[in-house]
């Protein structure tokens, strides 16, 4: 199966770079979305052959997710359960007969780190949703995880060390949800590649000098890993400050 996840900095300007052809070259089984800062309803989206799932947040042009997926799933939830972590939009959920696929859009701790302390909680109660999930049926997470978990996983980590999404609080907890039962499926296969990131700043032509970061993944329950055939991170495909990534995997 394919799977492929995609920041998209807002749906409706992506779906004016080209998404629908991007969409389409990709023919993957599901393709998930964040930061799609719309509601349901107010773009159409073109994806014949798919179920389409949106989870928004209240406040308007701001987060949100989107999942579309080739087959029906038997279940499909959105947030995690918890009212104070599901205002934004920011988590789906669908079920299918032998694993869970969730795709996420984090919080980010933001200018001098205001929201570092909600980050921290949010990072606590959504490991233990994906725990949970774990009891169950093998897990694969995807999304713009909004981290960059170690020094090959951005240009430069010695000027970023206290920024927003390179903190040693942030980083400890993608270390933590890993030692959770979790695997990041890049690094599993590619360990030691270097200068291939998943976001440039729109400043100072980060992209044109390749000066990025890798902070979105898939991530699959240990017990997967095996089944993990490719993953990869698309750098030559525009469209919005994230590039897409991907997963191949026989399940």
């Amino acid at each position: 199966m394919k799977f492929v996840s995609w920041n998209v900095n807002g749906l409706r300007a992506c779906l004016e770079k080209g998404f629908v052809d991007i969409f389409k070259d990709f023919d993957a089984d599901i393709f998930a979305l964040q930061e799609t800062k719309m509601q349901e309803g107010q773009a159409e989206i073109p994806t014949d052959g798919y179920f389409q799932y949106f989870c928004s947040a209240e406040k308007k042009g701001y987060s949100g997710t989107a999942v579309f997926t080739k087959e029906k799933p038997l279940s499909v939830s959105f947030g995690i359960a918890i009212p104070e972590h599901d205002h934004e939009g920011r988590v789906i959920t669908l079920e299918f007969e032998s694993f869970y696929f969730v795709t996420c859009y984090t919080p980010n701790s933001q200018n001098e780190l205001k929201r570092l302390s909600y980050r921290m909680e949010w990072e606590d109660a959504f490991r233990a949703f994906l725990k949970e999930l774990d009891k169950k049926k093998p897990v694969i997470l995807c999304g713009d995880l909004n981290v960059a978990h170690n020094e090959i996983d951005l240009k430069n980590p010695k000027t970023n060390r206290r920024n927003a999404g390179f903190t040693d609080e942030e980083r400890a907890k993608m270390t933590e949800l890993l030692s959770a039962g979790f695997c990041d499926s890049f690094r599993h296969l590619y360990p030691d590649k270097t200068d291939i990131y998943s976001w440039w700043s729109y400043r100072f032509s980060a992209r044109e000098k390749n000066a990025g970061w890798r902070i979105d993944y898939f991530l699959t329950s240990n017990r997967i890993k095996d089944k993990i055939k490719d993953a990869q991170i698309h750098t030559s495909v525009f469209g919005s400050d994230h590039c897409p990534v991907s997963l191949d995997i026989d399940l």
